[in-house]
């Protein structure tokens, strides 16, 4: 996969002839975006290979804009010919699009210039028969961890490299390679009549800062064994803490409402909180796009405008929305450099591990797993399943199962407790365990 970043040239090449295309053609701007990806997929289940896929992906698409007119089209055919042709297609929709004053490029000032190395590029040389390997001995280490571990969903090998270029008619063309790797396992435990399952996983961009085979298999083993016994609680009011790993989702439906489009669209319960107090004196959730193999860095968004650090909540207040161009033109604001996302937000840890923060919470419940999505973005409202583990004086008591957790999302970051030092560091939002002061358990 190493002579992937030899087709950086030829591909910034294709991106440039896009964009002087375009400009023949009588557009005012235009933006263009092409990727190669290739990858090797394995899965082993119960000793056995299930599947070996590898992928080898391209793909251009471009934008073009003829005032406040917007039109776009894509290709996976790279060829001059096709380029040609995509660009045209782009066009003939822009010329039939709606006029929209907050359409168009970004602003030259926010284009990325000193585009920093954030070492996002390890690309891992497997081959198949490794890769197996791998899997196989992910897999066996939680089948053989104990006897009721009798079945398996299946250990899966990942490995990811490509690149990315980013072009517009401002004068921005820029590309580089990047990398990532993961490694799964997913068992199924049975005891008398009751069966779990559960999964552990390993994400990196360098393949060396994955976690060994044995250990995520173990990993998924203990946790599964952890489930068996579960049973369900009867309904009631109680503190809960969600585990790192589940955290991270309590976090996404903050940043959801922070989204410009969902603000613009006045479809968020964050409306106007920039500035407002939505969550106690002590969070602190900021914005680090240049963590070195950050598995959200990234040195430009999607739009080429450059990433910075900055803070989301200080002390506890909005301090700022994330936003692109456009929903920052819809706002009357400055884009923060959010097209296509947000790149590594964290929230900064308190000093108690999960265990501490049990023995602080006393009585409430711990939640390791969630399901369905029983959100309402637009009232806040919060509903879904769950899964975890009944607590009392500070030690877990049982496994718990079927039953729902809810609340508002308002009254639920106004609740914060606690931020845990246990801070799952494998997605693009870091954090530690989260306590929350009350919230309705429904169960039978």
């Amino acid at each position: 996969m190493e002579a992937l970043e030899t087709r950086l040239g030829p591909l910034e090449d294709k991106v440039a002839l896009v964009l002087e295309q375009a400009k023949k053609l009588g557009a005012s701007g235009a933006e263009a975006g092409a990727g190669l990806d290739e990858g090797l997929s394995v899965t082993s289940r119960m000793g056995e290979v299930e599947t070996v896929e590898y992928h080898c992906d391209q793909s251009l698409g471009v934008t073009v804009y003829f005032g406040g007119r917007k039109g776009s089209a894509s290709t996976s055919d790279l060829s001059e010919k096709s380029l040609r042709e995509t660009v045209e297609a782009a066009c003939v929709i822009a010329r039939h699009a709606n006029e929209d004053p907050c359409a168009g490029l970004p602003d030259k000032e926010t284009l990325a210039i000193d585009i920093p190395d954030l070492d996002l590029n390890h690309p891992w040389q497997l081959s198949a028969e490794q890769a197996i390997e791998l899997a196989t001995a992910c897999e066996q280490a939680a089948l053989d961890y104990h006897q009721d571990i009798v079945n398996s969903e299946g250990a899966t090998v990942n490995t990811h490299h490509g690149i990315r270029v980013l072009g517009n008619t401002l004068g921005f063309l820029h590309g580089y390679p990047a990398s990532r790797h993961s490694l799964s396992c997913a068992v199924v435990g049975k005891r008398d009549d009751q069966m779990q399952r559960d999964y552990w996983y390993t994400v990196a961009r360098d393949s060396s800062d994955l976690e060994a085979p044995e250990k995520v298999g173990l990993e998924a083993a203990q946790r599964t064994l952890s489930r068996l016994g579960a049973r369900s609680l009867s309904t009631r009011q109680v503190p809960i803490i969600y585990a790192a790993e589940m955290a991270t989702s309590l976090i996404g439906h903050f940043l959801a409402g922070v989204r410009g489009g969902n603000l613009y669209r006045k479809t968020s319960f964050l409306l106007d909180s920039l500035g407002k107090k939505i969550l106690p004196d002590f969070v602190h959730i900021h914005e680090e796009p240049h963590i070195p193999k950050g598995i959200g860095s990234a040195p430009y968004d999607n739009e080429g405008v450059a990433t910075y650090p900055h803070d989301l909540v200080r002390e506890g207040i909005v301090a700022s929305y994330i936003l692109d161009s456009y929903s920052a033109r819809k706002l009357g604001m400055q884009t923060t450099g959010n097209a296509g996302g947000v790149h590594n937000v964290l929230i900064d840890p308190g000093k108690l591990g999960r265990m501490q923060m049990l023995q602080e919470m006393g009585t409430g419940l711990l939640v390791t797993e969630l399901m369905g999505h029983g959100i309402n973005l637009v009232t806040g409202d919060y509903s879904r399943g769950a899964a975890g583990f009944w607590v009392e004086d500070g030690n877990i008591q049982y496994p718990v199962e079927e039953i729902t957790i809810a609340g508002n999302l308002k009254d639920m970051l106004a609740n914060l407790v606690s931020v845990g030092k246990d801070i799952d560091r494998r997605g693009n939002i870091r954090t530690g365990s989260i306590w929350l002061a009350n919230m309705t358990v429904a169960g039978n």
